[in-house]
């Protein structure tokens, strides 16, 4: 059956730069304004047009102030940090949204969102850990190109969900973060036997002062060999650090992309709400700054 495909041309992605530090750096988003008038399968098809490691589609909402999509060039993804930070800065630096609490409905349930100044903060909601198999340590590892000595000692890859799952790597220092090579199909099968968007490698030794940690995150799963900052990856970390190594702290701040191939500077801040000794909630987030639109066309142009 041939669906009659949205021809309209020139489609603009707006863009955004989002968990930007000292206002460079961060990760480049596609933000798609009403996005109603599009099937998801043209939804999937703008976002690998337009190359970013997440598109996010703004829709209508009768349950929150906008409904948000995310697509990777390959598949829809239930929450993405960056690309929610680039869609209410653009928003709010637009007057659209003026209010300092909003709300977005994905498709995994309504979070709250926090405006605060040039600062977008979205909330996660810490769900659950699993230990992998140990037989599957040395293959995480090997796909990495490190050995089971570079693990911070004491220490295990964990998966860590806070909305999403990721594989949770402490490293024991940064000569072994930026020793990094990855065997990429290895990386997806893990990340598919464990349901993870990917992996997230860290060391407890910044780069920046006044940073806790410097990160690496790798999902070939959804079509992303390396990324610059991951908002929801710095939350399952930061839901990690919590409760398995003791970071009891109202903030943490998490930097990614210092060890990139091509480095962009990216810095996530994640503070956490405790209850009762517990942790209820963390919101993630950051600046961002526009970048230069792409357009891209559907079908038959």
């Amino acid at each position: 059956v041939m669906t009659q495909l949205n021809r309209e041309p020139n489609i603009e992605v707006k863009v955004m730069n989002s968990f930007t530090h000292n206002g460079g750096g961060g990760n480049p988003a596609g933000v798609v304004l009403d996005a109603d008038r599009f099937t998801q399968v043209e939804k999937q098809t703008i976002a690998k047009q337009a190359g970013f490691a997440e598109t996010a589609f703004v829709s209508k909402s009768d349950v929150a102030d906008i409904k948000l999509e995310f697509f990777t060039p390959n598949k829809q993804i239930a929450h993405c940090g960056h690309a929610t930070v680039a869609t209410f800065s653009y928003l709010s630096a637009k007057k659209i949204i003026t209010k300092r609490n909003a709300t977005k409905e994905t498709i995994d349930g309504i979070r709250n969102i926090i405006l605060d100044g040039n600062y977008v903060y979205m909330e996660q909601i810490p769900k659950f850990y699993k230990s992998i198999d140990k037989d599957d340590i040395a293959d995480v590892m090997k796909s990495l190109n490190l050995s089971e000595d570079d693990l911070l000692d004491g220490f295990v890859p964990m998966i860590s969900n806070t909305g999403v799952s990721f594989l949770i790597i402490p490293l024991s220092n940064n000569e072994a973060l930026k020793a990094i090579k990855t065997n990429l199909e290895l990386i997806k099968t893990i990340s598919e036997k464990y349901d993870a968007i990917g992996f997230y490698a860290f060391t407890q030794k910044p780069i920046e002062q006044g940073h806790s940690v410097t990160t690496r995150m790798f999902a070939p799963r959804y079509a992303i060999d390396e990324e610059s900052a991951t908002g929801m990856a710095a939350g399952t970390l930061s839901a990690y650090l919590f409760d398995h190594m003791n970071y009891k702290c109202a903030k943490i701040i998490v930097e990614q992309g210092y060890f990139m191939e091509k480095p962009s500077h990216s810095e996530i801040i994640v503070k956490l709400t405790v209850k009762d000794h517990k942790l209820a909630s963390l919101m993630a987030g950051g600046t961002a700054t526009f970048g230069n639109s792409k357009f891209v066309n559907l079908g038959g142009w």
